[in-house]
């Protein structure tokens, strides 16, 4: 039975609207795709499918996946996009809109969204557009993914004036990773995805940071069993620290450590050249030789930190980048993230491992002296 309510009586009053949502959502990490695949059609629940991949997982991985929901009696329409950040666009969500609408999936249907952070960010920002809202599932198929894109509803396009642009929070039904998956993946996209599980460790677990220390070789080596303790690991650490701002009301988070130069550096080289998580490693050193020179840092955890990060293969320093970086545009790129930012750039500053500052008044002369350090 409906609910009547009164008329108020004074039409000046201030009238409240009021929108109060909690999301909750299973991260499930898997070691075989068999496992995964049970995992997604218990997730599924029956519910037709509309899978979004990239041309290169689709052939890997997304085609498979696909055929076995179909085995398990699901009804699935699998479409793909160009691979890479330069396809991370309004372009290509436009046509992924177009085609969702030529599928008529309806809001009890369900995206899967099958890849790396491109693929991840765009069919997540889809999602949320699509009828104001559908449920959508991740399927991340990248280290990076694993512990960063696919967990707290980030999603978004880029922008030529700057990364992530466009985007909302909106958050998965469920997150369904089989670390089995990387066993394909190259060394330089594993280095990458490890970027993200060291920032996590720097932040806020020494643990996490310990383990990476300890067992980098076998994680490089996609060893299963530890590969699955990291990615477990870290998917516990991010999604407690997004629990206390899932919609990033307060900007000052740690889990922009690296981001404030990375984003730049991403926005300067074209959204290509350099992977996202060798410019978050770089932008890590560079915050780190900020706290290091401002005394909040001590030269042996500067050392702790720019020592694992080249120790895995990512870059701490301009002449080790997979691209040429001029150091003034980098800084200017900053000045629009400025804009964007209510004026500030706030520079996540650690202190030790697990413990950060944040600071909003990094000067452009301790920005440049970071980006041209070279190591000691």
């Amino acid at each position: 039975m409906s609910e009547r309510l009164p008329l108020p009586q004074d039409p000046d009053a201030v009238v409240i609207g009021a929108a109060d949502r909690r999301d909750e959502y299973p991260v499930h990490v898997c070691r075989s795709e068999a496992d995964a695949l049970a995992r997604l059609v218990a997730e599924l629940d029956g519910r037709r499918v509309a899978m979004i991949t990239d041309d290169d997982v689709a052939e890997l991985h997304a085609r498979r996946l696909a055929e076995g929901l179909r085995t398990a009696g699901l009804d699935v329409a699998l479409t793909s996009f160009p691979a890479g950040e330069a396809n991370k666009s309004v372009a290509t969500a436009t046509a992924l809109l177009d085609w969702l609408a030529a599928t008529e999936l309806v809001r009890r249907d369900v995206v899967v969204a099958v890849g790396g952070g491109v693929v991840i960010d765009t069919v997540g920002w889809v999602a949320s557009a699509y009828m104001r809202g559908v449920p959508y599932i991740n399927v991340p198929t990248t280290l990076l993914a694993d512990v960063d894109a696919a967990l707290g509803g980030k999603v978004a396009v880029d922008h030529p004036s700057a990364k992530n642009l466009i985007g909302a929070f909106y958050q998965p039904k469920a997150v369904v990773t089989n670390v089995g998956y990387l066993a394909t993946l190259d060394r330089r996209q594993m280095r990458a995805g490890l970027a993200e599980a060291i920032k996590k460790g720097v932040i806020a677990s020494p643990e996490l940071f310990e383990l990476i220390e300890l067992k980098q070789t076998d994680i490089l080596a996609v060893d299963p069993d530890t590969v699955a303790r990291l990615v477990h690991g870290a998917s516990a650490i991010k999604c407690s620290l997004i629990a206390k701002d899932p919609y990033e009301e307060d900007l000052r988070r740690p889990l922009n450590f690296g981001h404030t130069v990375g984003h730049a550096v991403e926005t300067v080289t074209g959204y290509g050249p350099v992977l996202h998580g060798e410019a978050v490693a770089f932008g890590m050193a560079c915050a780190s030789r900020i706290a290091q020179r401002r005394g909040l840092l001590d030269a042996g955890v500067l050392d702790r930190i720019t020592g694992l990060l080249s120790a895995v293969g990512l870059p701490t320093t301009l002449d080790e980048l997979p691209a040429e970086l001029d150091a003034e545009r980098t800084i200017a790129a900053m000045g629009q993230i400025r804009k964007i930012r209510d004026g500030l750039i706030r520079f996540v500053l650690p202190v030790e491992l697990g413990e950060t500052v944040i600071a909003d008044d990094v000067t452009d002369e301790e920005i440049r002296a970071s980006l041209t350090a070279f190591p000691t």
